[in-house]
Order: structure tokens, then sequence, then C-alpha cells
């Protein structure tokens, strides 16, 4: 009532109580036998022997719960029963209640007890020795031995083993877990690296899809209509050429079925990305221009000497491709610029540029989500390079800084 709250004693273990009873019950029977381990002592009554006994045997369910007190009780009463005729079971009872100490104490405890009785078998032993000058008082010592810290240096072996099994455990289980959480994440970024890829791939086509499909049924022209199946047929050719192609990647054509990958997209097919953007925007007023800034070498105008590692040149075409794509939707009538700039001589990156005309457009356009942005930014941050975005002045800017040294690439 007072709002304290009493500590709950476990109940005694099924086993304790069962060895309590049989331990007890031996001694009773080594007792009515007459069966003593010290017959000489006559200073108390035989019966005085069950009194250590009975002690001891009360403390036996309480050796797991409560070793601390059991070890107490347990020392007083093996000592009081050196003053008895003595009874091999309580002496057998306090070894138990030794091991238990150990095993079920606290580690404080268990630390101590096994050099705590080492100690004392040592100095029983040597003062045997000096006080009966004998050699059958190494005996005291070697039963000592036996009955304190054999127990409890059996006790400290097994608790260390515990110890050792479930520290591997928890290391099993956490690296489980690590392993786990590890493959989520490659889960997750093997899914995203996907998504950008499909949607850089296909967007761009279905984008010139839905605008030329708009003006088809829009504007009431023969000519235009024809022009705007023909782009749309091109389109949908194309795309689900790539789509075939991501799916033989996926299915990892080349080593099941003996069918050659396609090669990934690189900057050397950018003329070919700007020729097919060309001839989509020509309905929406649009041209579009490539100025490669590259160094020149022995391939030719706009071709490195030393060849882009594979990530960078992949995610500058595709950087490309969507800015392409978004110019498609949303760019009004006017030129459409490219700028790469490649500094790897004087140890910088390679630079893309798009600037398109911003403003108001007239005709069809196709809706947007925003998630090409999101993966134009991700394909730069993921080889450690800069991203930007957004209105400079009469133009929509997109300039990404890709690292195009090997190094950064594995970074």
């Amino acid at each position: 009532m007072d709002g304290t709250v009493t500590p709950k004693i476990p109940a005694p273990h099924r086993d304790d109580v069962l060895l309590a009873v049989i331990s007890v019950l031996a001694g009773l029977f080594l007792w009515s036998l007459g069966v003593y381990s010290s017959p000489s002592r006559t200073l108390l009554p035989d019966w005085a022997a069950l009194v250590p006994l009975a002690a001891l045997g009360a403390m036996e369910p309480l050796r797991r719960s409560a070793p601390r007190v059991t070890l107490a009780v347990g020392t007083a009463g093996v000592i009081a029963d050196q003053f008895t005729v003595g009874n091999l079971a309580t002496v057998l009872i306090f070894t138990d209640l030794m091991y238990a100490a150990v095993v079920y104490g606290k580690a404080a405890m268990a630390r101590r007890l096994p050099v705590t009785t080492g100690l004392i078998t040592v100095a029983v032993t040597i003062a045997s020795v000096a006080w009966l000058r004998t050699p059958q008082a190494l005996m005291i010592g070697v039963v000592t031995g036996i009955v304190s810290f054999g127990p409890a240096l059996t006790g400290a072996t097994l608790r260390n083993h515990r110890e050792a099994a479930e520290a591997a455990r928890l290391r099993a289980e956490q690296t489980a877990l690590l392993a786990e959480t590890d493959r989520a994440q490659a889960v997750v970024a093997e899914r995203a690296r996907m998504a950008r890829e499909l949607h850089d791939m296909v967007a761009n086509h279905l984008s010139a899809i839905a605008i030329h499909s708009t003006a088809a049924l829009s504007i009431d022209s023969p000519a235009t209509s024809r022009e705007s199946l023909a782009v749309i047929r091109e389109n949908s050719v194309q795309g689900l050429a790539e789509m075939r192609r991501l799916i033989g990647l996926l299915r990892d054509a080349g080593a099941d079925s003996g069918q050659e990958a396609v090669a990934m997209p690189s900057l050397d097919g950018l003329d070919a990305l700007l020729e097919q953007a060309r001839t989509n925007g020509t309905a929406s007023g649009l041209d579009f221009v490539l100025l490669d800034g590259r160094s020149p070498g022995p391939g030719g105008p706009g071709r490195p000497a030393e060849p882009l590692p594979a990530p960078v040149g992949l995610a500058a075409y595709r950087i490309v491709q969507e800015s392409l794509t978004n110019a498609l939707k949303h760019a009004a009538p006017g030129t459409v610029t490219v700028r790469l700039t490649d500094d790897r001589a004087g140890g910088g990156p390679l630079t893309v540029e798009v600037d398109s005309p911003y403003g108001d457009r007239p005709g069809p356009r196709a809706p947007g989500s925003g998630a090409g942005l999101t993966g134009m930014r991700e394909r730069t941050e993921l080889l450690g390079g800069r991203f930007e975005a957004g209105r400079d002045g009469a133009a929509w800017r997109v300039r990404a800084s890709l690292p195009a040294e090997e190094r950064a690439v594995r970074a």
C-alpha cells in the first residue's frame, strides 16, 4: 500500500528440489547405519550431525536464485559439521553449493571464489604440516582442496565455456543481422539502379510518342498525321529494342542462351541521340546542337585519347538523354545546346551542360513526374560528382560534374 515493490523470489528449480531431497535422505541413511566421517569426535551427541545436514539440505533449492546466501550458510554448516561425528552427505552438499555459487553467482564472486579457495587450501596445508609435522597432515590440505577449490575451479571452467558459447552465439546473430542488412541495402540499391536505367531508356521514346500522338489527334492535317505516326512508330520500335536489351541484361542472356549482350551506351553515341532528338523535336520548334569540348585523340575530333571509365560514360550519356527528354517535354521553341568539357589533363572532372529555352511553348506537351531530375542527381552523386539544375536567365540549365578518374569511380 505504501508504493514499495517487494522483489519476487523465483520458484526453486525442480532439479534442485530433487537434489536436496536425495542428499538429505542419503545423509539420514548413512547416519542411521552409523557411518560417520569423524567417529572419534564425541564432543556432541551423534544426532548433532543432522543439524548441519538439514541446514545445507534446505539451501539446495536456493542454489540458483540465492547463491551468495547458500554459500554463506553452507560454509557455516560445514564448519559446524567438523565438531560432530560428521556426515559425508553434508560435505558433498557443500561442494555442490560452492560449485553453484560460481556458476550462478555474479561475475565478481565467480572470479573471486577460485582464487580465495585456492589460497585457503594452501594456507590450511601449510598450517597443518607446521602444526602436526606428519606426512598425514598433507591429507588435510588435499581434502580442503577437494571440498572447496575443486568445485570452485570446476564451476569457473564451466561458466567460462558458457560465456564463450553465448558470446559466439551473439556474434553469429550480429553477423547474420549485418549480412541481412547488407543484402537488403544491395537489393534497394539495385532496384534504384534499375529504376533509373528503365526511366532513362524509355522516357525519351514515350515522351516523343505522347507529344506526336497528341499532335496527330489535335491537328487535322493528313501530312501532319503521317509525319507524327512515322515518329511514333520509330520511337515505339526503338523503345521496344531498349526494353529487350534491358530484359536481356537482367536475365543474363549472354551467359544462358549464347546471345551477345548489347554494349552499354556511351558518349560515342551522342550524335545519334541528338539526331533522334531533332526528329522528335521538329513539331515543337526545337533544334539540338552538340558542342564537344573534349580533347581530340587518335579517334578524331571529340574522341579523347584515353577512354572514360564505363560508369562515368554511362552516367554522362544518361544525363544528356534525360535532359533532352525534359527539353522535348517542356522547352520553348529554340535551340537546345549540349556542352561537354573534359578536363582530365588538368586533373578536373568531365562536365556535362545542357541548356534549353525556358518559357511557354505552343502545341502539345507531355506531363512530367520529376523522377528524371532525381535520377540524374543520383547518378552524379553515386560517382562523387556535383549536380545542378535550374533556371539561368532565359534558359533552363542542367550541369553535372563527374570525376573522370578511375579511382573516383571505385570509391
